[in-house]
């Protein structure tokens, strides 16, 4: 069984960081050597702040921890990524804490709060914790694209809570249980990978050439282009495609990785709050704390200094392309077209530099069992309480 190493590695969030000139220090490098594309998986990992998910682990008790040991130990067993058991621990440390009550909201019951009613298992079932565990990894893998789901929103795929934002609050904390070393950086496979030589290269270049186009709400090239419009169809000159708009190139665009880490073609995002589900606007990184973007209405593609303006967000994404990349010496792939025509998904909301924080509403955080049923969830097996 994989030990949980909780308070191992100080890790250094995002809080620290004062300034620009800060920021220019960090992203002064980048160093590191090429990784093997076949050993990156863009989805694991923490998607927000990396900062707390080891002081969650240590105010575990020693109920919780022994739950999380078993929930890895069972999902290794079945053969399963370890995205499935962070998806797991963040249901039930949602639900109870980690722990196997024997009280909810109405008959729900267990770490993931089933219900026997709701078709989950008998009570004598739904209070064992091996049988917990296999019956909430038995339902996840029936959700169609769990992998690629951010893991809090697979978790409540699984759950089918009336608060489905709950279950990122422990995003950092499940990532850094699940890691091998207690560490949340490796998780991926794809933290030291290079941003792709030829593909980065060949984003920029077309990015580059773009350098005065007016911004058009909505546009796609190629003469005229939103945010996310631009970086779309810079790395599809270079063979990868990535979503159309800037709140799905961050949740699939590829993998997250550290604002410090950033380097030239990386994606660089900004969401109200500095909240990773409210992305508004995202910019191509050139280095030298400088980023390349469409601004907004009324100005042009353009080179700039990155700002923050108390909504930059702390990683960035680095488009990962299905196979491996081409080297210096094969010819490189043709240019793909995107894959959603400008007009058929909403496009970008124009914003400006800096903007004013829109407050968003706070997510209802419940205790176990407080939820609601959910009418249009009725269909859905299993159903109810913590796990409806």
């Amino acid at each position: 069984m994989r030990k949980l190493v909780v308070a191992v590695i100080a890790l250094a969030g995002f809080g620290g960081l004062v300034g620009l000139g800060a920021l220019t220090a960090l992203l002064a490098g980048s160093g590191g050597g090429q990784q093997d594309w076949g050993a990156c998986n863009a989805n694991l990992g923490v998607w927000g702040e990396r900062a707390g998910g080891q002081q969650d682990a240590a105010t575990l008790g020693e109920e919780s921890l022994r739950i999380a040991a078993a929930i890895i130990t069972i999902g290794e067993e079945r053969g399963l990524p370890p995205r499935a058991a962070q998806i797991a621990i963040q249901a039930g440390k949602t639900e109870s804490n980690l722990r196997n009550l024997n009280h909810g909201d109405r008959d729900s019951l267990g770490i993931f709060q089933m219900r026997p009613s709701m078709g989950w298992g008998t009570v004598a079932q739904v209070t064992d914790v091996e049988y917990q565990i296999h019956k909430f990894y038995d339902v996840l893998l029936e959700v169609p694209g769990w992998q690629e789901m951010r893991p809090g929103t697979a978790a409540q795929r699984v759950e089918r809570s009336a608060y489905p934002l709950r279950y990122h609050r422990w995003e950092a904390m499940a990532a850094h249980l699940v890691s091998t070393e207690g560490d949340l950086s490796g998780l991926s496979g794809c933290e030291n990978m290079a941003a792709g030589g030829v593909l980065a290269g060949k984003a920029m270049e077309y990015a580059h050439t773009k350098l005065g186009s007016p911004y058009v709400w909505g546009a796609t090239g190629p003469n005229t282009f939103d945010c996310s419009g631009l970086t779309q169809q810079a790395w599809s000159a270079a063979g990868v495609t990535i979503p159309r708009v800037s709140q799905e190139q961050y949740d699939r665009g590829g993998a997250h990785v550290p604002l410090a880490e950033a380097r030239t073609g990386d994606l660089v995002f900004w969401g109200y709050g500095r909240d990773p589900d409210s992305v508004h606007h995202v910019a191509l990184y050139l280095g030298d704390n400088k980023v390349l973007h469409a601004p907004q209405p009324g100005e042009s593609v353009e080179i700039t200094e990155l700002w923050d303006s108390g909504e930059l967000l702390p990683h960035v994404v680095r488009p990962v392309p299905e196979d491996p990349p081409v080297t210096e010496s094969t010819e490189p792939a043709e240019p793909t077209e995107p894959t959603e025509p400008a007009g058929t998904t909403a496009p970008e909301v124009p914003v400006g530099r800096p903007t004013a924080t829109v407050p968003t509403a706070p997510s209802n955080v419940a205790g176990p069992g407080d939820d609601t049923p959910d009418d249009s969830d009725a269909d859905v097996l299993p159903v109810e309480g913590g796990a409806r």
